[in-house]
């Protein structure tokens, strides 16, 4: 039977989680910055349509990229240098937000889950990563950042390579800071094409147990590393 979580209660251990779906943990609770940050720190992420209660996961395995093993195709290398993109850092969170929420697949990113990641990005723990061109926002990137563990949520892309090429800027980013490794939740194939793999949960949850007690500096990032 799958745990209801009140307003106090902690998360159930995640080898709880269901096999199917796949890491189902629990359901309920809250989308407070405070709750959101316990959940990540404990390897759990929120993910639930309309209509649906708050649902918390954590799958196993658990996709993830490391930050040295990035592949950058040739086409993408000539994207990253030949576009005409300008690459900036959390310059337009909410716009960002509202360009993953607009993709066919973004139906969970509902006005709730908005709210949320607008407040963990005012408390200088969620971040953005933006590719513009002439002006135009056309593809960007948003996760969050917890001691050296970053938590990638969502990307989008308005042009060929746009979310691409925010995700080799924030490889760049987080490598000049130490950063190892990106949680990507689930496996997809144009993760999978970038270098991502699936490792056990219990190894994830092994590295992000250390990484995330790092000392960190909450507040907005820089673009320059």
């Amino acid at each position: 039977m799958l745990a209801w979580l009140g307003e106090r209660d902690p998360f159930p251990p995640v080898e709880k989680s269901l096999r199917e779906p796949n890491g189902l943990l629990c359901a309920g609770g809250d989308l407070s910055p405070a709750r959101l940050l316990d959940a990540y720190r404990h390897g759990i992420f929120p993910w639930f349509s309309r209509g649906e209660p708050i649902l918390w996961w954590s799958p196993d395995p658990r996709m993830v990229l490391y930050c040295d093993e990035l592949k950058v195709s040739r086409s993408l290398a000539k994207s990253v240098r030949n576009k005409g993109f300008e690459l900036a850092v959390d310059s337009a969170f909410p716009a960002v937000l509202q360009g993953c929420a607009e993709r066919p697949e973004g139906t969970w990113l509902n006005r709730a889950m908005k709210s949320a990641y607008l407040a963990l990005h005012e408390a200088g723990h969620a971040h953005s990563f933006e590719t513009w061109r002439d002006g135009e926002l056309v593809g960007g990137l948003y996760g969050v950042a917890i001691g050296r563990m970053f938590f990638g949520e969502s990307m989008f892309s308005r042009a060929t390579d746009a979310s691409k090429v925010a995700l080799v800027r924030l490889v760049e980013f987080l490598r000049a800071r130490a950063f190892p490794l990106i949680d990507c939740q689930m496996n997809t194939p144009l993760l999978a094409s970038l270098g991502a793999r699936e490792i056990p949960r219990r190894d994830f949850l092994r590295a992000v147990s250390a990484l995330v007690n790092y000392p960190e500096r909450a507040g907005q990032w820089k673009a320059a590393p």
